[in-house]
This record gives C-alpha cells, structure tokens and sequence, in this order.
C-alpha cells in the first residue's frame, strides 16, 4: 500500500521518460491493427492506392508534360509521401490521450508523452511504408536515383514537424471546442489534397495562383523535396526556413495552449467528445 520510490538522478529520470515514450509509442502504432504486419500493409496499401489514383489521374487528364523532367512516378510520390506524412502527424497528435483521459490516471504518463508517442508513431509507420514501397519500385520496375537523399529525407521530417505544429493548436483547442475542432482538422486535411501543392510545382505557377498556395508550409516542404529530389529542378518561390518558423511559432503556441488546457482539466470533457 505504501511505497517509497528511490531517487533519480537527471540521467535515470530521462532514461525512464524514453523508455515510457518507447512503450507509448509501441502502443499507438498497434492502435491501427492487433497484428503490426498487416498494420504496416494497410498503411503502405493506402499509400499505393493514393499513388496510383494521381498517376491515373494525370495520365487521363494529360498532364505529365507538366511535370518535372525525370522519373514520372518519383515525382507522384515526392508529394504523396509527404502529404500523407503531414496530414497523420496532424491526425495522431489531435487525436492523442488529453488531461481527461484513463490513461493520464497512471503516475509515470502524462499528456506531453502521449502527444509524443502519437507523432512518433506516425513518422514510424510513414518512414517503414515509405522504405518499403521505394524499395519494390527500385527492385521492380526502375532504380530510383534521387539527388540529395538526405536533404529530401529532411523535407519530410519537416513536413512531419509542421503537422505536429498544426496538430498542436488544433489539440489545444478540442476540449474547449470538440465539434468545431473535428471539423476544421477534416476540413484542412482535405483541403490539403489541393492546397499542398503535391500536383504541380512552385516553378510553374503564375503568381497570382502562387499567392493562393504559398501560406501552406507543407507546400514548401513538397516543393522543397522535389528540389532534392531531382537534379533539373531549383525552386526558386519556397522556403525552408518559413516552413520551418512557422511550424515552430504553431507549436509553442499549441504548447502554451496545451499547459492552459491542462490546467483546468475535466472529467466530462470526455463525454463530449
């Protein structure tokens, strides 16, 4: 009944806090099935599904042309990927254990873990379908030669990042406005089918059709990836670091907004969701 907990030093207390965002993580990831294998195969099915509709789509409606020079596919999937990314960051994260939730009833969790198991485990399970379906192509049909691996691999990290960003203020907000809150995050998810930009790129664009698209940041991590990706192209109309601040200016204010939330924590707040 009564326990006395030895004391931790900076670096046990920090070894605890992993290894309790690791066995969160483990646990949000086998959310999606009981088995991780078909897990993995549903998630990398939806992506070849999503692929496959946009080739389909452009070759119908004859606009490859419009496209980088280069590998037509590499270039479908630059955008894919990293729209998929982006949106089940977002998606994880809003979606993530709140104050009110059983889980925050166990001494070690808290919401902050919660919230960085859910992105984790999105990038995990976007980084495995990503490996997967990159090397079938290779192996397949056409060795993929990208450009710069590592600065297209940081794009989409980046796009992860700007969905967690996103994902905060949209968390902060859910209990104070549950209903308003499911709408927006399917709205913008949606809306992201056009306005990320995945279907063309910044290089081509008139500017008064470019001013409608360059507010989204996953639009310049997208661009930015192709840039990366393909040796022929440089984008010249989007930015890393925009990408980049903005996302960090949304997650410290989803952060701050997450702490006030907290704060004033309800147990019905469940029963509104």
């Amino acid at each position: 009944m009564f326990e006395t907990r030895p004391q931790k030093n900076t670096l046990q207390s920090a070894a605890s806090v992993l290894e309790l965002i690791y066995h969160a993580t483990v646990r949000e990831v086998r959310k999606t099935h009981g088995n991780a294998l078909i897990g993995l195969a549903l998630n990398i099915m939806q992506t070849i599904v999503l692929v496959g509709a946009f080739y389909i789509m452009f070759a119908l409606l004859e606009l490859r042309g419009a496209a980088l020079r280069g590998d037509f596919l590499l270039y479908i999937m630059s955008g894919i990927f990293l729209f998929l990314t982006h949106n089940r960051a977002l998606g994880a994260v809003v979606g993530s254990d709140g104050p009110a939730s059983p889980m925050m009833k166990h001494a070690p969790m808290s919401t902050a873990i919660a919230i960085i198991s859910a992105a984790l485990s999105a990038l995990y399970m976007q980084i495995l379908a990503l490996g997967v379906v990159l090397f079938v192509y290779h192996v397949t049909f056409t060795p993929v030669h990208i450009h710069n691996p590592v600065g297209a691999f940081g794009m989409l990290l980046l796009a992860w990042f700007t969905g967690v960003s996103i994902g905060m203020v949209f968390l902060a907000l859910k209990p104070w406005f549950p209903n308003f809150v499911g709408i927006a995050t399917t709205v913008y998810m949606r809306a992201n089918m056009i306005a990320s930009g995945k279907m063309f790129v910044a290089n081509a664009m008139p500017g008064y059709i470019l001013a409608m698209f360059d507010w989204n940041p996953l639009f310049h991590s997208i661009d930015q990836a192709r840039g990366y990706t393909f040796i022929n192209y440089n984008p010249h109309f989007s930015s890393i670091s925009y990408a980049f601040y903005l996302s960090l200016t949304l997650l410290m204010i989803g952060l701050m907004g997450e702490f006030y939330t907290r704060k004033h924590a309800s147990i019905s707040w469940s029963a509104r969701r």
